[in-house]
């Protein structure tokens, strides 16, 4: 182990001399604490104009991007000019504000992009150097209908090497970091956005995430991030392409900063399925039936839960009891012990039709598969193209035996079921979003199974949102994860609007 973690920290990227030891500057901009629904309000009213704000977002990200590497590349120019034309738009408007927000409700407000999903005429190459170069042609659905509902992309954001990891680095845009902290992590594979969002760089942002890379960045950065019922939001013309039954585990969803965006966001990013949710339906959280989790019963792959988690979600449950009048039932499942085995198990399940691609394909395109073993040989002597995550999930799939457990399939499909029976269409869970705050750079590859907190369900396909609980006592965001049963995500969101208000929400990195 020794060989290897020095191995390790020779072939890393350093940080530099200029981010060494800083810290954000605080918030200025007024502007920057303004939530996306109440931008688009004020722009509509002509409070401000929309070249005002994203022209402060702008200047926000070259203070902040130098320190973090969130955003890989952006389209200032565009965007001005697009909110130039918002502007003019407004000015001609004769129907009012009312038909403006019901056609536009985004209209004039930044946003920002995983790099990962096709934004035309960006860079669309999900951290792989051998698609240096590739520009999407088209923008995927979500994008499409923000864009449709007036929001302005400001950029694409960095993600880990073909979204398979819990850290956002890749050989191709460098290393992304923490805004509380930059020798910290800003997860994965989201990470650009979790980071220029907790960094105050952009207002409202979309990621992707199957097993946690919507939740996990969104935790570790301090902000709100919602994992839809899968089927609900389209992940076409994503790459790494999802199809056939990891399209059963996938979602994409929105990642923001204030809790109040999360509803809207999500309704225009569903689409004509926005009616499957029913997102307009009042939610009296007095009304519902709540759980907690501490734990997942310890498992040997997983760190335990920190005290300081611990502590944050028993005062969640005595927030909830005092304010509600409710009671907090907590419950443990033993199924959650084996939650990484069991990602694991169904992540490499075949499809009905066709075998995935693997890693060791999607790695050498457009050319053929990687030899894992190597790659490890090259990257130890500073040669590879890839990151040593991306070459041990290469080399782990490779120990994938052929016939899934069939312990493991009982154990999903039991936990299915007991999970299932209890939410119903009126049950909250409370959670853990991961076992410890954001680690230290490349500390995840020491502990890759952490990841199961978030993981386990996109297998049991249900809904999740990640909300802020404020900071740890080494000033690093703390949070939890609320569930609700299949199709009910407007429970969850609900929580995150209470959450917000009880805790605090996003705080300032600049100001602590």
């Amino acid at each position: 182990m020794g060989l290897f973690y020095g191995l390790f920290w020779l072939l890393s990227p350093r940080k530099s001399a200029a981010t060494s030891g800083k810290k954000l500057s605080p918030v200025r901009d007024p502007l920057l604490v303004v939530s996306a629904t109440q931008l688009a309000k004020k722009i509509r009213r002509k409070e401000v104009s929309s070249v005002q704000v994203v022209r402060a977002y702008i200047d926000r990200i070259q203070e902040v991007n130098p320190f973090l590497n969130a955003v890989t590349k952006d389209r200032f120019d565009a965007a001005l000019q697009e909110a130039t034309q918002v502007d003019k738009l407004i000015e001609e408007e004769t129907g009012g504000e009312e038909v403006l927000e019901d056609r536009l409700p985004l209209l004039g407000v930044p946003l920002s992009v995983k790099e990962s999903f096709a934004l035309q005429g960006m860079p669309f190459t999900t951290g792989l150097v051998s698609r240096r170069g590739v520009v999407a042609t088209v923008d995927c659905p979500p994008v499409a209908l923000l864009k449709r509902a007036g929001a302005i992309p400001m950029g694409v954001t960095n993600t880990s090497e073909l979204c398979m990891w819990s850290e956002s680095n890749n050989h191709l845009h460098g290393i992304t970091s923490n805004p509380y902290d930059f020798e910290r992590i800003a997860g994965g594979s989201s990470g650009g956005e979790g980071s220029i969002l907790g960094g105050a760089g952009a207002v409202i942002g979309i990621g992707s995430d199957i097993g946690g890379s919507i939740r996990m960045p969104s935790f570790f950065n301090g902000i709100f991030g919602h994992k839809p019922t899968p089927g609900v939001v389209s992940i076409e013309n994503q790459y790494p392409h999802v199809s056939g039954r990891q399209g059963e585990y996938c979602s994409s969803g929105p990642m923001c900063r204030y809790a109040e965006d999360l509803l809207p966001m999500l309704k225009i990013m569903a689409g004509p399925n926005a009616h499957m949710l029913s997102l307009s339906r009042k939610v009296d959280l007095q009304k519902l039936r709540f759980f907690t989790i501490p734990h997942d019963g310890g498992s040997p792959l997983t760190c335990p839960v920190s005290r300081e988690l611990i502590e944050i979600q028993r005062k969640v449950v005595e927030r909830l009891e005092a304010d509600l009048g409710v009671n907090v039932q907590e419950v443990r499942f033993p199924e959650l012990r084996y939650g990484f085995h069991i990602w694991n198990t169904y992540m490499g399940l075949p499809d009905k039709e066709e075998i995935f691609s693997n890693i060791s394909c999607l790695m050498g395109e457009p050319g053929q598969p990687v030899w894992p073993v190597w790659e490890l040989l090259k990257w130890m002597m500073g040669k590879s193209e890839h990151t040593m995550a991306a070459i041990g999930l290469a080399l782990l799939e490779m120990t994938r035996g052929l016939k899934p457990s069939a312990f493991l399939i009982q154990q999903k499909e039991k936990l299915q079921k007991e999970l299932d029976e209890l939410l119903g269409t009126d049950g909250v869970f409370l959670y853990p979003s991961h076992p410890r705050v954001a680690p230290k750079h490349h500390h995840p590859l020491f502990r890759p199974a952490d990841c199961a907190y978030t993981g386990i369900f996109n297998i049991l396909g249900l809904p999740v949102t990640q909300c802020p609980l404020g900071l740890s006592e080494e000033g690093l965001p703390m949070g939890l994860q609320v569930g609700a049963g299949k199709l009910q995500d407007r429970l969850t969101l609900e929580m995150a609007l209470y959450l917000e208000k009880a805790f605090g929400g996003w705080r300032d990195p600049g100001a602590n």
